[in-house]
C-alpha cells in the first residue's frame, strides 16, 4: 500500500503550543463552550503538560512547556502570531507516510508506539509551516470510537456538538503558497486542487488553503459554532481582538467562526 491508495487520511487533530495552560483551557472552554476531554500524563516525558479538546468529531490540543530548554518553549518565544505547533493526521496505516518522507529527503523526527498505537512525526523544519504527524489507533475507523490522543475510549463525553460542530479548514501561509501546496501534496500523497483563487488540499474531516503570508506557519483554524457572533463577544470580553469573523491570535492562530450548516449536518451523519 502507498500513501495514495490508503483507506482515509484525516486531518483529526491540531495541536497548539501555548505558554500558560491553565489559562489557554480557560479560554478555550469560556469561548467555544467545548470541554476538556482528556490530559496525557505521557507527554511529560517531552518537557510538556496537555489538553485535548474535541471540536466537533476533531480535536484541538493545548500543549505548554515544563520548562524553557524544549521545543515547544522554543515555539512559543516566535510569538502571538506563531501558528500551529502540530498537524495530526490519521490515517490506516502511518508506514507508507514514513517511506514517502524517507524518499522526499524529509526527515523522521520520533516514531510513536504505545498500546497499538503507532505514529511518526515529521522534523518540523521539513514540514515547512508546522510539524506533521501520521498516527493510527485501532478502531479510530469509527469516527467516535477509540482515538488514543484523546485517552483512548470515553472521550465522547465531552462532546459538545450543540455548540461545535466542525473544524473543516485550516491556513497555511506562505510567502509562495503555490509551492507551500505542492510540498505538502507530496508529503500527503494527495492533489492540489483550486478554490477561489487559492491552492487546496483536500482530507477527510478538513482541508487546507494555502494562503499569501510573510513566513511559513499554520495560521487560522475554522470552526463551525452556534453562534458566531457570541463566540466573538465572549472573545473580546477576555481581552482577544477579534474582527469581522475571527478571534486572533489565540493560541498562536487565528480562530475564523461561521454558522454551521452543512457542516454539522456532516459531523452528525458521520457521528
Amino acid at each position: 500500500m502507498t500513501a495514495s491508495t490508503a483507506r482515509y487520511l484525516r486531518l483529526r487533530q491540531i495541536c497548539l503550543a501555548v505558554p500558560d495552560l491553565a489559562a489557554a483551557m480557560a479560554d478555550l472552554e469560556a469561548i467555544f463552550g467545548v470541554a476538556l476531554a482528556y490530559q496525557d500524563p505521557h507527554v511529560e516525558a517531552w518537557g510538556v503538560r496537555n489538553a485535548v479538546y474535541p471540536f466537533g468529531l476533531s480535536f484541538v490540543e493545548l500543549v505548554a512547556p515544563l520548562h524553557d530548554d524544549t521545543a515547544a518553549a522554543r515555539f512559543v518565544r516566535r510569538g502571538a502570531a506563531r501558528g500551529a505547533y502540530m498537524a495530526i493526521f490519521n490515517c490506516d496505516d502511518p508506514a507508507p507516510y514514513r517511506e514517502r518522507a524517507r524518499s522526499l529527503g524529509i526527515r523522521i523526527a520520533a516514531e510513536l508506539a504505545h498500546e497499538g498505537f503507532a505514529g511518526i512525526q515529521l522534523h518540523p523544519r521539513d514540514g515547512r509551516a508546522t510539524m506533521i504527524e501520521f498516527d493510527h489507533t485501532p478502531g479510530e475507523e469509527d469516527l467516535r470510537g477509540a482515538y488514543y490522543p484523546a485517552g483512548g475510549t470515553g472521550w465522547t463525553r465531552a462532546l459538545r456538538l450543540d455548540r461545535v460542530a466542525a473544524l473543516p479548514e485550516v491556513e497555511l501561509a506562505s510567502p509562495d503558497a503555490a509551492a507551500l501546496a505542492a510540498h505538502w501534496s507530496r508529503i500527503l500523497g494527495r492533489p492540489v486542487t483550486e478554490d477561489d483563487g487559492a491552492p487546496v488540499i483536500a482530507v477527510e474531516l478538513c482541508r487546507m488553503r494555502f494562503v499569501p503570508g510573510p513566513s511559513e506557519a499554520l495560521t487560522t483554524l475554522t470552526v463551525s459554532v452556534d453562534d458566531p457572533a457570541q463566540c466573538l463577544a465572549r472573545a473580546a470580553a477576555r481581552g482577544s481582538a477579534v474582527d469581522s469573523d475571527r478571534i486572533r491570535a489565540l493560541g498562536g492562530v487565528d480562530f475564523r467562526v461561521r454558522r454551521w450548516g452543512r457542516r454539522r449536518r456532516d459531523a452528525e451523519r458521520l457521528g
